[in-house]
């Protein structure tokens, strides 16, 4: 694996709720031994290592999916050439957004939270989610995550304390506003999480985890099939014994390197940046 002369040369990871770019820290060497340039921007108002947000998590509590995807995209229009989006979770859904718009030579979208048109809510998602949506005064707060919560929602192939080490490591207070927007999206008709699903776009590919409360993988499933009719490329593949902790639980080699391969097998030639 290796950038091509007419391939992308930069991967653009993108994180999810209740984690910063800290959760690819491992993806990031590994694609920058093959020669890629690879950044992963936090979330505006998420800058920051996890233990300053957790001490001070104000500036969570205003951001918003629209603020997301416009920082997002600032970011891609500054670069040489159209690079390979890899999202996880929220991190997913926003991969699929940034792809709608026209960005992208290929993007992969890992344990994704679904957007508009997949109607599918899993008691596990609700369980996962009820520390925040269970109170609607949560949406204007940076609600923080437990130790148990966290344990339930992404890590639980491990136990309570092998569990520990990643929530110390990579968990921040949720920001609201996203999973508030994101539990709406099937009701709200303004929602940013509409992707136009009859047009074209780079190739997506869709991975599942096999054990994950929070997306379970039948979900994601059906939100690669639902590309079928755009004449986008969209696959899907399950990763068997895999927690919503997929890239960053042992293992995560094989997720990597897989997910890698299929975007250089499936990216688009490189292009200028569209207007």
């Amino acid at each position: 694996m290796a950038p091509s002369p007419d391939g992308p040369n930069t991967i653009v990871l993108i994180h999810g709720l209740w984690m910063t770019p800290r959760i690819w820290e491992k993806w990031m060497a590994r694609f920058e031994a093959e020669g890629y340039t690879v950044i992963a921007p936090s979330w505006p108002g998420a800058e920051g290592e996890p233990e300053e947000l957790r001490a001070h998590p104000d500036a969570l509590a205003d951001i918003t999916v629209e603020k997301i995807l416009d920082h997002y995209e600032s970011v891609i229009r500054e670069l040489d050439r159209p690079p390979i989006l890899m999202g996880h979770s929220f991190g997913g859904a926003f991969v699929q957004l940034l792809l709608d718009r026209g960005l992208g030579a290929a993007g992969v979208a890992i344990s994704s939270a679904a957007v508009r048109g997949i109607p599918d809510l899993p008691l596990s998602t609700l369980r996962s989610t009820f520390g925040v949506l269970g109170n609607p005064l949560n949406f204007r707060r940076a609600v923080p995550i437990t130790p148990e919560q966290f344990h339930y929602a992404f890590t639980n192939t491990l136990t309570l304390e092998e569990s520990q080490p990643f929530y110390d490591r990579y968990s921040i207070p949720a920001a609201s506003k996203v999973l508030f927007e994101g539990a709406l999206t099937n009701v709200k008709p303004g929602t940013p999480f509409k992707v136009h699903w009859d047009q074209a776009r780079a190739p997506l590919l869709f991975i599942g985890a096999s054990e994950d409360h929070v997306t379970p993988a039948k979900v994601v499933r059906k939100n690669a099939r639902k590309y079928g009719k755009s004449g986008t490329e969209a696959d899907f593949h399950e990763f068997a014994g895999r927690s919503h902790n997929i890239v960053g639980q042992d293992g995560w080699e094989e997720v990597a390197d897989y997910a890698l391969g299929w975007a250089e097998d499936h990216a688009r030639p490189v292009a200028p940046v569209p207007a």
